[in-house]
C-alpha cells in the first residue's frame, strides 16, 4: 500500500461517519432487524392465540393435544461472525477509481464494526496464493482495524496458478469450530468445484456469500486494440474490442458465467449479495437486511431460504 493510500482508521472513522450513522438513522439504532434469523432457538410451547402466526404452529404437538399449540423462540445474540476473504489476484482489479479489493475491505469493516460494537466476536481468514492468515475471533474497534491492516498491508500475490476456493473454504471448515454468521467475499473467480465446499460451510453455519465485480468483467466495450491480462494466471492476450464478433461472445461468456454462480449458489444453499465497485455500501447493506428478514420469515415457518435475486 502506498504512502499515499488511506490507513485502515481512516477508512474505519470515514464508514463511522458516514455509512454507520446513516444506517442508525434507518434503523434508530435497532440492529436486530439487521441481524433477525440465526441462532434460533425453541424457548417454549403454549397454546395458540388470537393473532399469533400460524407458520409457528407445533402440528406433532396440537395433534397430540387436540388443541393448538404454538413455538416460541429465543435469537442467540452473542453470535461469532467469521469473514473469510478471498485476496487473490482477481481482486485487484478495478476499471474505476474503486478496486474490489478495496470494496472487500469496507464491507469487511463496516460489518465486522457493526458485529463489535454490539458485543460480539469477528474472526477472519484471508487467501492470496493459498490461506495466509487466520486472524482469532476477537471484539472492539482495535481487533476490527487489526483485520482491516492484514487485509490492506499485504501484497499482491505473483503466482501464474488460478485461484482454488474449494480448497479455500475446506480451510474455514477446519478452522471455525463453533455455529457461526459466515461471510465469504470473494469475486468467485477460481477452478470449478467450490460449490461443494460452499454446500458443506452452509449445513455447518449460517452463510452469507457476497460477490465482488466490476461492471467491466461483464460487458467489453469499443475500445478498439487492447492488450488484456489474465489476473489469475498473468497470460496476456491482444484483443480487438471493436470487433462485434468478439463483443458477442465476451457477453455470452460472461451471461453463462452468471448462470453458472447463480446455480452453484442455489444447490448450496446459501443467500448470495452482489456487489458491483460502482454501487452504494449503505445500500448493499441495506439488501442484506431485507435478506435477513427474508430469512427469519423463512426460519420461522420452517421453510429454506434461496439466494437473493439476480440483478
Amino acid at each position: 500500500m502506498s504512502a499515499s493510500a488511506p490507513t485502515p482508521e481512516a477508512i474505519l472513522r470515514r464508514l463511522e461517519w458516514t455509512v454507520l450513522r446513516r444506517l442508525d438513522g434507518l434503523l434508530h439504532g435497532d440492529y436486530r432487524t439487521l441481524f433477525r434469523g440465526f441462532g434460533l432457538d425453541l424457548a417454549d410451547l403454549r397454546e395458540y392465540q388470537y393473532n399469533d402466526d400460524v407458520r409457528h404452529i407445533d402440528w406433532n404437538v396440537t395433534a397430540r393435544l387436540q388443541t393448538p399449540y404454538v413455538r416460541q423462540f429465543n435469537e442467540d445474540r452473542e453470535v461469532t461472525a467469521w469473514f473469510v476473504l478471498d485476496l487473490s489476484p482477481s481482486v485487484d482489479f478495478g476499471s474505476g477509481d474503486v478496486r474490489k479489493r478495496t470494496l472487500s475491505a469496507e464491507l469487511g469493516g463496516l460489518m465486522a464494526r457493526l458485529r463489535t460494537r454490539h458485543g460480539n466476536r469477528v474472526g477472519a481468514l484471508i487467501y492470496g496464493s493459498d490461506v495466509e492468515t487466520v486472524i482469532p475471533a476477537g471484539s472492539g474497534r482495535r481487533h476490527v482495524l487489526h483485520i482491516l491492516q492484514s487485509m490492506l498491508h499485504r501484497p499482491s500475490p505473483l503466482r501464474q496458478n488460478e485461484t482454488d476456493l474449494a480448497r479455500f473454504l475446506q480451510a474455514a471448515l477446519l478452522v471455525i469450530a463453533r455455529r457461526s454468521l459466515v461471510f465469504v467475499v470473494s469475486d468467485f473467480i477460481s477452478t470449478p468445484g467450490w460449490h461443494r465446499q460452499l454446500a458443506q460451510l452452509s449445513r455447518r453455519h449460517e452463510v452469507l456469500a457476497v460477490r465482488l465485480y466490476d461492471p467491466l468483467e461483464q460487458e467489453r466495450p469499443d475500445l478498439g486494440l487492447l492488450v488484456v491480462q489474465d489476473s489469475e494466471t498473468g497470460e496476456r492476450l491482444f484483443v480487438d474490442t471493436h470487433d462485434k464478433g468478439f463483443r458477442k461472445r465476451f457477453v455470452a461468456a460472461a451471461e453463462q458465467r452468471e448462470t453458472e454462480l447463480r446455480n452453484a449458489f442455489r444447490e448450496s444453499g446459501v443467500d448470495a449479495l452482489e456487489l458491483s465497485t460502482d454501487d452504494d455500501l449503505l445500500d448493499t447493506v441495506l439488501q442484506f437486511t431485507d435478506l435477513r428478514k427474508r430469512r427469519s420469515r423463512l426460519a420461522a415457518g420452517g421453510g429454506v431460504a434461496q439466494g437473493g435475486a439476480p440483478r
